[in-house]
């Protein structure tokens, strides 16, 4: 069994100019955590920010180490409330969309 998870991460409605302005992304995650729990999308969210976002406005993305207010996530095209958001086990080839619905005005 391989010891990294590769998956999908798309972001949009200005999120992706937090990351180099690329909207998706094909990565490759730690298969566990540093506890040696399976990787979730708790532990997806703290290594976008410390691997993939170029950005220094980290505020605009996460707000106490979960996504902002205002940003919907999609597992696989279903909403992350449905899957137990930040405990929801990502799996491989998993595809994850952060979409910004925050609009300046």
């Amino acid at each position: 069994m391989s010891d990294a998870t590769d998956l999908t991460v798309e972001f949009t409605g200005g999120l992706e100019m937090l990351f180099s302005d690329q909207r998706k992304h094909r990565i490759s995650i730690p298969r566990v955590d540093r506890t040696g729990q399976p990787s979730n999308m708790g532990f997806l969210i703290r290594w976008l920010c410390e691997n993939l976002m170029k950005d220094s406005r980290r505020e605009m993305f996460v707000l106490d180490d979960s996504v902002r207010p205002g940003v919907l996530v999609l597992i696989n095209d279903a909403d992350w409330e449905l899957e137990g958001e930040a405990d929801y086990e990502i799996q491989p080839n998993d595809n994850i969309v952060f979409v910004s619905t925050l609009h300046g005005g």
